[in-house]
Order: structure tokens, then C-alpha cells, then sequence
């Protein structure tokens, strides 16, 4: 994690980066120079859960994909102000006027989520190990007839991507395109528990932490087990471990635990 995080530059917190950057490196080991990648399907063709939640009216769970942060409700900030979310407002307020609740939560995720995640995880992962990538799902032609295609066209049956799974029905079977979408991610939680205590004053103790978070909340935190609060943890961990890297110039050799404690 610390090799990873030090490649990185920006502090891109997104799971798939640990997978992305081994994914490299077998490509590098293979003699590849250029490789295809997805980026930018989900987006444009609405393959995300949030984006059914999205369509859905309000008495019947419908939500905004941004309507709160990973470190809400935890007590934890310093800060408990909504500053973080001043960015995405200044893109929701730019947003065209006329768009489906589906479009607006994709042209969010194209102006915020793309290019501020996944387009800096995939190039800075790829470069590091001397790879280029291509994202066709990106070209502009495609994305131009793509995104407004109508809502029943992305999303059916509780599918997003529902044109290209049609698509791939009739042109390449093997694929199975009507099976359940997989993320690209791998098992943060079962890395996570049982070291919270170990982790949790390692981590509350970084400097980059101090000045954003209350230091016992933030060990408490490292001792649960939810879904929302393995997802926290592991924002906190990235973000310690970057700060550690890039701004005290602390070396990425060895474990995160070695970097922390260093």
C-alpha cells in the first residue's frame, strides 16, 4: 500500500488501486506497452447502483449518489462543516438545465468522480510501471450518442448498461452480459479487522490526521466492523499514508504499519 500511495500523487482513496497497480505490473511482465481499459462505461452508460437509486422518488429510497460523505456521521472532524461538498455544488449549479434525475447523477460523476478518481488511479497506476492507457468508452463520438440516450436504454430490469448488454447478447455471448455487475475491488474489510487496534492509534496519531480529526473518535472508529465504517477507515489509513509520503517526505518502503510508526 505505501508503494502504491507513493505513485500516486494525489490522494485518490479508491480501493481499486491496489488491483489496478498489480494489474500493471503483470501487463509490464507480459511486454505490453498499451492496454484498453473501462473507465468511463459506468459513468456513460449508468452501469452504478447509485444511479437506479438515483431514478427512484424519494418515498421510495430515491437519493442523490452524493448525499453524504464517507466520514459523516462518525463524529470524528474536527469540522463538522459541509465545506468538503462545495466543489460538487459549484458542478451541480453549472449542471444543463433539463436532465433526468439518471443524467444529472452521471454528469455529476463525468465532471467530479472521473476525472478527480478513476482517470488519475488508472494513468498514475499504468505510468508507474512505464504503461500507457486508452479509454474507448471515453471517445467522444461515443460518449456524444451515448449519454443521451434515453433512461429505459441505460437502465432496465434493474440493469444499468442495458444497451450494451443487448448488445453483447447478440455479438459475444461468452460474455455473459446479463450477469450481476462485480466491482473492481478487492477484500479491504477482511484486511482491516482485527488490526483496528493496532491501526487505529497509528493512524490518529499522524499529523495529517491531528489537524482533521478528534484522536480517540478516530481509534474508537478503527474498532468496528460495519460496512460504511471499514470504508472510513480505510479513507483514513489512504489519507495518513499520503500525507506521510508527499507532504512529510517520509520513504514508502515497508509495511503501512512501518511507514506509521516510523
Amino acid at each position: 500500500l505505501p508503494r502504491v500511495v507513493a505513485v500516486l500523487d494525489d490522494p485518490v482513496a479508491d480501493y481499486a488501486v491496489l488491483p489496478t497497480y498489480k494489474l500493471a505490473a503483470a501487463a509490464r511482465a507480459a511486454g505490453l506497452k498499451v492496454i484498453l481499459s473501462g473507465e468511463g462505461g459506468d459513468e456513460i452508460l449508468a452501469g452504478y447502483g447509485r444511479y437506479r437509486r438515483a431514478m427512484r422518488p424519494w418515498f421510495l429510497g430515491g437519493r442523490s449518489s452524493h448525499h453524504r460523505g464517507t466520514l459523516d456521521g462518525f463524529n470524528i472532524l474536527i469540522d463538522e462543516s459541509k465545506e468538503w461538498r462545495q466543489g460538487l455544488d459549484n458542478v451541480e449549479r453549472s449542471l444543463a438545465k433539463g436532465y433526468s434525475n439518471l443524467q444529472h447523477s452521471q454528469a455529476l460523476d463525468c465532471a467530479e468522480w472521473l476525472p478527480n478518481d478513476l482517470l488519475i488511479k488508472l494513468d498514475r497506476c499504468l505510468m508507474a510501471h512505464g504503461i500507457e492507457g486508452r479509454v474507448p468508452f471515453l471517445d467522444l463520438a461515443f460518449a456524444d450518442f451515448a449519454f443521451p440516450l434515453p433512461d429505459h436504454l441505460k437502465v432496465r430490469h434493474r440493469k444499468g448498461k442495458w444497451l450494451m448488454r443487448r448488445w453483447l447478447e447478440n455479438e459475444l455471448k461468452a460474455s455473459q452480459p446479463h450477469t450481476r455487475k462485480r466491482g473492481f475491488t478487492v477484500p479491504i474489510a477482511e484486511w482491516l479487522v482485527g488490526k483496528g487496534h493496532q491501526l487505529g492509534p497509528l493512524v490518529a496519531s499522524q499529523s495529517g490526521i491531528e489537524t482533521l480529526c478528534k484522536k480517540e473518535a478516530t481509534q474508537a472508529l478503527f474498532c468496528t466492523e460495519g460496512k460504511r465504517e471499514i470504508q472510513a477507515q480505510w479513507v483514513l489509513l489512504f489519507y495518513a499514508l499520503w500525507h506521510q509520503i508527499h507532504v512529510e517526505g517520509r520513504c514508502a518502503e515497508g509495511s503501512a504499519f512501518d511507514v506509521l510508526a516510523a
